[in-house]
């Protein structure tokens, strides 16, 4: 200590003081969350009016905050393509940011393509579509290795899955020895040809669009791949005010399409966010609430396969996407019960025993519907 503050009594009240809020603020540190002091701790710095929150706490929540206002400019320039759908648009992005691909089913004609052609002009970053058909092979995918006569080595040229944003359009029209070569690059954001490993850009998005397995000509996805993918959503038939505004925005020669976006963000941004997702605070009572679902999935007699470890990690992640692209870095139980039906519904299977009038993916829904209204939401 200066011999100067040790001279004058008041300038040592002074230190001393200074010095015990200083330990004050070093023991309210100690627990695993700032705000987990003891009493005596919290009497002596409350005079001081400090703040009892982290600076990386306080950081988060203010850059999570003007995040999500750039994410809700990015639905509202979705939204100017895609007319009536705000939650399908909310959906897409929250798969983005949770590192997860997104399935889009419907019939013909409603906006499938549309949308993931607007989410991928929404960045400054590499996009590719791939058309799938029933004559698509692997490496039309992947790419092919082609022998270079003036080296005499064979090199490898990459296919249009190497790209940040991927529109797999009507994935279900081609074969199953095409559909899976997107197994691994899907799972593992890497593809291997010739005994090579090939790293895939980063960030990598899968946006697959099929129609419903009862039109002609379609290949159902197997359930190993379905579970590739972090949510399966449905566009559905939009309401008649935005059907009218839809006609009347295409009734010129152009139209307005998803060409006319402005890219509002880059593929780094696009890293920075997941990121920040992935320190989004989830309680224990949550995953409690996520896991009680999960093996009720497993325990009915209504399902043959309950969801999987795969799937109840993927819920979790998407429920730290939703909080974040509210504008909140902590959960809510809304999180969790909102995305339960798009997260597991393409992820069950409905036995064979409970025969229904509906179609197998509506009798999942309805099946996980009702698990969750019986399940208990922690308050």
């Amino acid at each position: 200590m200066n011999t100067a503050v040790r001279a004058d009594p008041s300038r040592m009240a002074q230190y001393s003081a200074e010095s015990k809020r200083w330990w004050a603020i070093k023991d309210l540190n100690l627990g695993p969350l700032p705000c987990e002091g003891s009493a005596l701790t919290t009497e002596l710095i409350a005079p001081a009016g400090l703040n009892f929150c982290s600076r990386r706490s306080c950081e988060l929540q203010t850059s999570t905050a003007s995040v999500s206002s750039r994410l809700h400019d990015l639905q509202r320039s979705i939204s100017t393509v895609v007319k009536g759908k705000e939650q399908v648009i909310q959906t897409a992005l929250v798969s983005l940011l949770a590192r997860g691909h997104l399935l889009v089913e419907d019939v013909p004609g409603v906006g499938k393509t549309t949308l993931a052609h607007a989410l991928a002009r929404s960045f400054h970053c590499s996009f590719q579509r791939i058309q799938f058909t029933s004559d698509l092979l692997p490496s039309d995918v992947i790419g092919v290795s082609v022998f270079n006569p003036v080296s005499h080595e064979f090199e490898f040229k990459p296919g249009p899955v190497f790209a940040n944003i991927v529109v797999a359009d009507e994935i279900n029209r081609t074969t199953p020895k095409t559909q899976s070569a997107l197994l691994e690059a899907m799972n593992e954001s890497q593809i291997t040809v010739d005994n090579h490993t090939h790293p895939l850009p980063d960030p990598f998005l899968v946006v697959a669009t099929q129609n419903p397995i009862e039109h002609h000509g379609t290949y159902p996805l197997p359930e190993s791949q379905l579970d590739r993918f972090l949510m399966r959503i449905r566009m559905g038939y939009p309401e008649r005010s935005s059907e009218k505004e839809i006609i009347r925005n295409n009734a010129g020669a152009a139209g307005q399409s998803a060409e006319h976006i402005q890219p509002l963000m880059d593929a780094a941004d696009v890293i920075a966010m997941q990121g920040m997702v992935s320190r989004v605070k989830v309680d224990e009572s949550l995953l409690d609430y996520a896991l009680d679902i999960v093996e009720r999935t497993r325990q009915t007699e209504q399902l043959t396969l309950g969801v999987s470890p795969r799937g109840a990690v993927m819920l979790h992640r998407a429920a730290q996407a939703r909080a974040f692209l509210e504008g909140r870095d902590f959960c809510l139980p809304d999180d969790f019960k909102q995305l339960i039906v798009p997260v597991f519904a393409h992820r069950v299977v409905v036995s064979s025993r409970y025969v229904s009038t509906q179609k197998k993916s509506d009798q999942a829904e309805t099946i996980l519907r009702e698990i969750v209204d019986t399940t208990r939401v922690p308050l």
